[in-house]
């Protein structure tokens, strides 16, 4: 009896691709600029924002006295557009992948998260700088108009005021990209984004016991010396603790719950 010896197919190699290196950061971060300005809402946002700085250089040079008509007053009610709603467009980056499932594509072309997080925020902090560039060139503008039309036209401006304006655009950005992160739901996220800071406000005008600690937790009192061209150390620290409350926190705990999130 001889035994038969059955012949085995050889192995098959498996195929070795060689490594796909996925996008850049800065690729990523063009990609989120691009998305910024996609959507209808993000187009209005924008919108709103040129169209109220025209607004408020037509009226201040209707109201204002001619020796206040200087670039400096132009420039700093700029600010304060840009800084109320270029928070909702952070808000919109973040949450627009997960109100409109776009999350499902995204994460699967870039599983690492934390990149698309990390060019989401750099998106929204070149946005904010480049608010700050617009608001100069329609301070500009306004100035060279009021200088045609018999008003002041200084143009001394102190550099401090500029540094300033880029750390208040981007600050109250990141804000609103963190409570984006945190939240996860664009209605709950403006709500909550414009509606805390109101209530907190509010309540610390009417409680004694609450104005205290309003000094360092309200930003609209810490951040407002931002706007002027002098800012002390004790307001530094007031700034800084508003800014660990409504911004680091948020921002630490809305990068856990994102990363962690199942995407479906």
């Amino acid at each position: 009896m001889t035994a038969q010896t059955v012949p085995t197919a050889p192995a098959v190699a498996e195929p070795r691709h060689p490594g796909v290196r996925g996008p850049s950061l800065t690729r990523l971060t063009a990609v989120e600029l691009r998305k910024l300005a996609d959507t209808r809402a993000g187009r209005w946002l924008l919108a709103g924002i040129a169209l109220v700085s025209v607004v408020l250089v037509v009226v201040q040079l209707s109201v204002l006295a001619d020796e206040e008509q200087t670039f400096t007053e132009f420039f700093v009610p700029q600010l304060l557009p840009a800084g109320l709603l270029l928070p909702v467009l952070g808000i919109l980056s973040i949450t627009a992948e997960w109100s409109q499932r776009t999350a499902l594509t995204t994460y699967a072309l870039v599983p690492r998260r934390e990149r698309v997080i990390v060019a989401k925020l750099a998106a929204v902090v070149l946005a904010a700088l480049a608010s700050v560039l617009v608001s100069l060139a329609v301070a500009a503008l306004g100035n060279l108009v009021a200088g045609a039309t018999g008003g002041a036209a200084d143009w001394s401006f102190e550099g401090s005021r500029l540094l300033h304006a880029v750390l208040f655009e981007v600050t109250n950005v990141l804000m609103g990209a963190a409570f984006g992160l945190l939240l996860l739901s664009t209605p709950l996220a403006v709500v909550s984004y414009l509606l805390l800071p109101t209530v907190w406000t509010l309540l610390s005008g009417m409680i004694a016991a609450l104005r205290e600690p309003a000094r360092w937790l309200d930003t609209a009192r810490t951040m407002e010396p931002l706007l002027g061209p002098e800012v002390t150390a004790g307001q530094w620290g007031r700034l800084g603790v508003s800014l660990l409350v409504w911004l680091a926190l948020p921002l630490a705990a809305g990068l856990i719950r994102t990363l962690r999130r199942e995407v479906s």
